[in-house]
């Protein structure tokens, strides 16, 4: 496990606009890793490049010291100033031998992310395994390790409550109207085009929803919105001449003063009764207590969500020692792994050598011998050098194995 080695810069240490600097992209990745696999002699390499991390997983006999990883940045020409250089080493996470596997466990299981259990980290790691080893830049040590990172992560998703419950107020929100089995052809109107309406507005396009009209103090920003929903884009003002109808108000804007009042509401009715939606994720409220008096809404609003998010994230927190012990038994379940694989890959010229014996006893030294046996006999004495022959391949194969694993 010496060489396993990991150098990461994560949110923990780096302003996330700082930690940009450091993003690879695809396109320039595998030339980039080329290079530096090659100056420091590194025998595999994979890059981890998500929204808030940026590692480098090692097979390397080399120590991570300050200046190892100076150089190692430096050969990325990475846009980072000569005089900042230093101050990236500092804040660098060093692990190596079980620290680094025990921390590829714990990132892939989301215990290191900013929302613990939140499951895409898995997806994202691996997505960026399989780019390295299809371009030729990892093997067989760094194939087993996430071999067992992934085995981990699917074990403490399936084995615990770390991810079972959503601890955001968008997916709380989009649960909540989902409950409510609107159509896929309701008419939504989203008020606000701030970064929590665009990611409800995802859930919503995600599950086919495809009626939208964005509201915003910015025209601009209400019509970059609509053009990604394949809406309409209107300023906040149409709200009170707006006749479409509508089934569904979104609303998140950073208004000190409700925004949807029982006036504004009743023109958007435009004469319908039926019941409608409100979701308000707005705070404070951009609904006026009027509007939910005065009329059949069924309301959905932030603060309700954020207290079952603050009870959802703690019942995961709680879940964060099962996870740890599992991580802890597949670290222990990998060490021989690894012990078994290292004796496999130093036996496999075993076969060939057995068979190159075989040619040479059958063509060579007895050949003559051989040529005076009958068809009989010679069928008889190839079926025990078969068995011979497979049982000499099979037998020291498996009682290395047994001296290396159970008896080391």
């Amino acid at each position: 496990m010496k060489h396993l080695k990991v150098l990461a810069f994560t949110h923990q240490r780096i302003d996330l606009k700082e930690l940009g600097k450091l993003v690879i992209c695809n396109q320039t990745l595998a030339d980039r890793l080329k290079t530096v696999k090659e100056r420091f002699d590194i025998d595999e390499i994979f890059y981890i490049g998500t929204c808030n991390r940026v590692e480098f997983v090692l097979s390397t006999c080399r120590d991570l010291t300050p200046d190892f990883i100076k150089d190692f940045l430096q050969s990325f020409q990475f846009c980072i100033p000569q005089d900042h250089i230093d101050e990236f080493v500092s804040r660098a996470f060093v692990y190596q031998d079980l620290d680094a596997l025990r921390h590829l466990l714990r990132i892939s299981c989301s215990l290191e992310s900013l929302v613990v259990g939140e499951k895409e980290i898995l997806a994202q790691v691996r997505k960026c395994y399989e780019s390295c080893r299809e371009a030729g830049f990892t093997g067989d040590y760094l194939r087993l390790v996430m071999s067992q990172v992934v085995k981990a992560a699917k074990e403490v998703y399936t084995q615990t409550k770390i991810a079972k419950n959503p601890v955001s107020v968008v997916s709380l929100a989009y649960r909540k109207l989902h409950e409510l089995k609107m159509c896929s052809n309701s008419r939504i109107l989203i008020i606000g085009a701030g970064e929590t309406n665009k990611n409800i507005s995802k859930y919503l396009q995600k599950h086919k929803y495809s009626n939208f009209a964005v509201f915003n103090r910015t025209l601009s920003k209400a019509e970059d919105l609509a053009k990604d929903l394949n809406g309409e884009a209107y300023c906040l003002e149409d709200l009170t001449t707006y006749k479409k109808g509508f089934d569904v108000i979104i609303t998140c804007t950073s208004a000190v003063e409700p925004i949807l009042t029982n006036e504004i509401y009743q023109c958007l009715l435009n004469g319908e009764t039926d019941k409608k939606v409100i979701v308000d994720l707005a705070i404070p409220n951009d609904t006026h207590p009027d509007v939910l008096e005065q009329n059949l809404v069924n309301f959905i609003e932030v603060r309700s969500l954020q207290e079952v998010a603050n009870k959802n994230m703690q019942e995961r927190y709680e879940e964060l020692v099962h996870a740890e012990q599992i991580i802890e038994l597949n670290i222990e379940e990998f060490k021989p792994l690894l012990k078994q694989r290292r004796v496999e890959l130093a036996m496999r010229e075993v076969p060939m050598k057995i068979k190159e014996i075989r040619n040479v006893a059958v063509n060579s030294v007895f050949a003559e011998d051989i040529e005076q046996l009958d068809n009989n006999s010679r069928e008889v004495l190839e079926k025990i050098i078969n068995y011979m022959e497979k049982k000499y391949i099979s037998v020291p194969m498996v009682m290395a194995k047994e001296i290396l694993v159970n008896h080391s």
